[in-house]
């Protein structure tokens, strides 16, 4: 199968995203004619929290689906995904420091001391912050490829936290929860099967080309 041409990849990655900016403006135009419920904040919250989520896992699955034969082009979307994760982890910890808190610092700290889901939820943010910051070519040059890689596979953690995040946050229905850390561990499982057989000198199962370039590294940012 003959992999995309560069300017294809471009065209997908602006498809992709005008496609991830498709929720916002639903709770935008929702926000703007009263057209988000009873409770418009948690709407937006538990919305903003929900897409975060999928773009998160969505970019942490594009690594293993690229070492699938012909596959390997996905890569080029990772970014883009990954900056999706963070715009709309910004607008979900936004709405909770803005309509929840007021931007009361004493009380944020008591939220995040006291209340689990918080905590998770936060560590989960603030670890973003940093990857998404050096997501870029100049920044991946600067801090030198071993360095890069060795920051940016703390995006699992980031994952993990925003799943423990939901689970507590939740009370009843914890299948929602269940379903992100279920694509979580698959992602997980893919990647550590692919780092004991490399570490094997086996080729990986998802990867049996050794020509294809290795996905982990820095890629361009158009």
């Amino acid at each position: 199968m003959k992999p995309p041409s560069e300017a294809t990849i471009r065209l997908l990655n602006r498809g992709l995203f005008v496609a991830g900016t498709v929720p916002f403006l639903f709770l935008a135009t929702g926000g703007l004619t009263h057209g988000l419920g009873a409770n418009p904040v948690e709407t937006i919250s538990h919305g903003s929290g929900l897409w975060t989520l999928r773009f998160l896992l969505g970019t942490l699955a594009i690594t293993p689906l690229a070492r699938f034969p012909g596959g390997h082009w996905l890569i080029h979307l990772r970014r883009t995904t990954a900056l999706l994760a963070f715009f709309y982890a910004c607008l979900h910890v936004s709405s909770y420091l803005i309509f929840d808190q007021l931007f009361d610092a004493r009380e944020i700290w008591r939220d995040i001391v006291r209340r689990p889901f918080i905590s998770a939820g936060m560590t989960s943010f603030l670890i973003m912050v940093p990857l998404a910051a050096t997501s870029n070519q100049a920044m991946a040059r600067r801090l030198g490829h071993r360095n890069w890689r060795l920051l940016h596979r703390w995006v699992y953690v980031s994952a993990a936290a925003g799943v423990f995040h939901y689970f507590w946050l939740v009370k009843r229905d914890t299948s929602g929860p269940a379903l992100y850390a279920a694509i979580l561990a698959i992602v997980l499982c893919l990647r550590l099967d692919e780092a004991t057989r490399r570490r094997a000198g086996r080729p990986s199962a998802t990867a049996p080309r050794p020509s294809i370039a290795d996905p982990s590294a820095p890629q361009p940012t158009d």
